[in-house]
């Protein structure tokens, strides 16, 4: 194996698999990179058994082969070498040479014949996503992730497709079991039965996800082959394990009678609750919402330090009403909404309150109430 590339095109690809190779060395071909010649390209590809990515790149390929090597190591070193072209060749006895200039590096690689399978996915039936549509659907819906490994089925979003009026659309749902995030958004037909249904996506699966919507070129490929999720852009192929479990039943928690309603400007309310949350248990991170007429009070008290409290000019005409959340609960689902005022729908405070962007649709925040 014998060939010469860009050092732009090589650290670029190196760099984007960093993320995905595994770190715990629990089986060490793992923490390589299978590297394979393809006509005038070559074929990185790293894998944790869980999450797994397939890129070409431009090269000159002098002479075909494969074979692995550890991806940090070989990102450290290319990472390090002088612009322009460099060679890599393959030797006796999985050592592999690297020149650049006058820098030479002789390193050790693993057989490639150790390297995991990695799906064929050319067969596979696709449905089309716009990457702007689902960078906006992730945004809105991963802070919500649960963190708790425990909680495995919760580990990720729950992406489903459904139909209402011959318009199809896709869902996202996130949930930590403290506050929910769900979106909509109008895609193509789809006639995909795992989306009917409705899968699991893990969560390093949706960072890797939203780093592909975030570059190339050209509209994402969504499809399913087995118990995975196979996503493609332009040159670059990912396939992830779809987490084995049933996600809740979400729709049963987002409130449908929260009949008290303020209209709150969003930038305003962020910025006080930025400043409450200051002065908030270190332990609870709990504000308390205290909402009169025209008014929006923002409070937090804390023993060893003191409290503070700010009010703010709401459009709200009820009666009088007081419930406590989890500042740093609130500030994510605000931070994730773009319009300029949000509606704060509570039934009483004890019940979870329901945020809705007033110009946005098809996206809502639940957070249930702390005691304070």
């Amino acid at each position: 194996m014998n060939f010469a590339i860009e050092k732009e095109f090589f650290l670029k690809g190196l760099a984007r698999i960093q993320g995905i190779v595994e770190r715990r060395n629990t089986i060490p071909v793992l923490a390589n990179v299978l590297i394979e010649t393809h006509e005038g390209e070559i074929c990185l590809t790293a894998t944790d058994l869980e999450v797994g990515m397939r890129s070409f790149y431009p090269a000159k390929i002098k002479e075909s082969g494969r074979i692995t090597v550890s991806a940090k190591k070989l990102y450290e070193i290319v990472r390090e070498l002088p612009e322009g072209e460099l060679s890599f060749k393959a030797k006796e006895n999985c050592w592999i040479e690297i020149r650049s200039g006058k820098a030479i590096f002789n390193i050790v690689g693993l057989s490639p014949e150790e390297f995991p399978h990695f799906p064929d996915t050319a067969q596979q039936g696709f449905i089309s996503l716009p990457p702007e549509t689902l960078r906006e659907m992730i945004d809105k819906t991963t802070f919500a992730m649960s963190t708790d490994e425990t909680k495995y089925n919760l580990n990720g979003i729950f992406f489903r497709s459904f139909s209402d009026d011959q318009v199809h659309h896709l869902s996202l749902v996130a949930t930590d079991g403290h506050r929910l995030s769900k979106i909509e958004r109008e895609i193509p037909a789809v006639d995909i039965p795992q989306l009917h249904k409705g899968v699991i996506f893990p969560r390093k699966g949706i960072m890797e996800l939203k780093k592909m919507s975030e570059e190339g070129e050209g509209n994402l490929e969504l499809g399913f082959i087995e118990n995975s999720a196979v996503i493609r852009r332009a040159k670059t192929v990912v396939v992830m394990r779809l987490v084995d479990g049933e996600f809740p039943e979400y729709e049963r928690v987002i409130p449908r009678d929260n009949e008290v309603s303020a209209i709150i400007p969003t930038a305003v309310f962020l910025q006080a609750l930025r400043r409450m949350a200051i002065l908030s248990s270190e332990k609870s991170r709990g504000v308390k919402i205290s909402l009169q007429p025209g008014v929006l009070e923002v409070s937090s008290s804390n023993p060893e330090f003191g409290d503070a409290r700010e009010e703010i000019g709401v459009d709200f005409d009820g009666q009088a009403l007081s419930i406590g959340f989890n500042a740093r609960y609130l500030l994510d689902i605000l931070q994730s909404m773009e319009a300029e005022k949000v509606d704060l729908r509570l039934k009483d405070n004890l019940s979870p309150g329901l945020l809705v962007p007033e110009e946005e649709g098809n996206y809502l925040a639940v957070i249930m109430p702390m005691r304070l």
